[in-house]
């Protein structure tokens, strides 16, 4: 048995194993994991005891040809990141010629044209996945409509405003006009929405900051300025982990960096404060000399744990 699935991203040839699962595109692995339990209990044999024959095999062929790979693809952090990276290219490349998207369903043109576009779809995605593997019959075509929505959110989300004022406007189907094609070309577009990928990462890492989880936190944020090098936000988030760290060095590169890019990052400017007085007090008066980080550790053993930058960004006490 197969599964053939031609709208969203499924038409660019892209596996849109985020609507699989039907889990948001900035979904992390806590999230993905809870969602992928809860269709697998649904999909699983003693939940279809009393199911007939070709509802049971329908079951065992979604879990095993869809479920299942997209769970492979999405709860590992490294993984994740390669698909939502190539997911990211095909929405932005579609961005740049959205009167070639056609859209199908009133939900996907609703998000395409509504100004709070963010909550909707999340709000969206959230009622959807309620009911998405209620009817196993009609899971595909659930499918292919949480993937126009992800492909909406992802278009708008780079920066481009699609509208939808009817099922014959340019975005929602084949057969628009040229009158509606100048309407959307000539309306003023929307400040560009940080890229979901990015902010996911940016959002785990204060979460694993918050929770003194601090090895985890700079994994992530490693990632995110893979993605954009010269955000100052993401500089000083790392800068604050290596100080609680005690990587004094690491910790003055990426302050210094944010404040190349923005010059009042208070994060960063607070952060570079604190290391230059301790520099100051610590430098050594004597022929011996101490390296930074064992003046570090001296200091770090008499106050309080999460390094120089003690309980901010609510840093836990050991």
């Amino acid at each position: 048995m197969s599964f053939q699935i031609e709208r969203g991203l499924f038409k660019y040839d892209f596996i849109d194993y985020h609507a699989i699962l039907c889990v948001r595109v900035d979904a992390d692995a806590n999230e993905i994991r809870k969602r992928y339990l809860k269709i697998a209990r649904r999909l699983h044999p003693d939940s279809c005891a009393k199911a007939g024959d070709k509802e049971k095999q329908l079951a065992s062929q979604l879990l095993s040809k869809l479920v299942n790979p997209a769970y492979e693809n999405l709860h590992q952090d490294k993984n994740r990141a390669e698909h939502n990276a190539v997911l990211l290219q095909i929405a932005k490349r579609l961005a740049q010629d959205s009167a070639s998207v056609e859209l199908t369903t009133d939900n996907a043109r609703q998000l395409a044209g509504t100004p709070n576009f963010d909550g909707a779809y999340k709000s969206a995605i959230s009622q959807v996945a309620k009911i998405q593997y209620n009817s196993l019959a009609q899971v595909v075509e659930a499918i292919s409509q949480i993937s126009e929505l992800n492909l909406v959110y992802l278009m708008r989300s780079a920066g481009k405003s699609l509208k939808s004022n009817s099922p014959s406007s340019t975005v929602s189907g084949s057969s628009s006009t040229n009158t509606n094609t100048h309407a959307t070309n000539n309306s003023a577009p929307p400040q560009p929405k940080e890229d979901p990928v990015f902010a996911g990462y940016m959002r785990r890492a204060q979460e694993l900051v918050a929770k003194n989880q601090l090895s985890q936190a700079r994994v992530e944020l490693q990632d995110a300025i893979k993605m954009k090098p010269n955000n100052n936000q993401c500089h000083s988030l790392i800068g604050v982990v290596y100080m609680k760290q005690n990587q004094v060095k690491m910790a003055k590169i990426h302050f210094d960096r944010a404040l190349q890019l923005d010059p009042k990052d208070q994060t960063a400017l607070e952060g570079k404060t604190k290391i230059d007085k301790f520099l100051k007090k610590t430098a050594p008066s004597t022929g011996k000399k101490s390296t930074v980080s064992e003046k570090v550790a001296s200091k770090s053993s008499k106050s309080e744990s999460g390094g120089l930058f003690g309980g901010l960004f609510g840093g836990k006490k050991k």
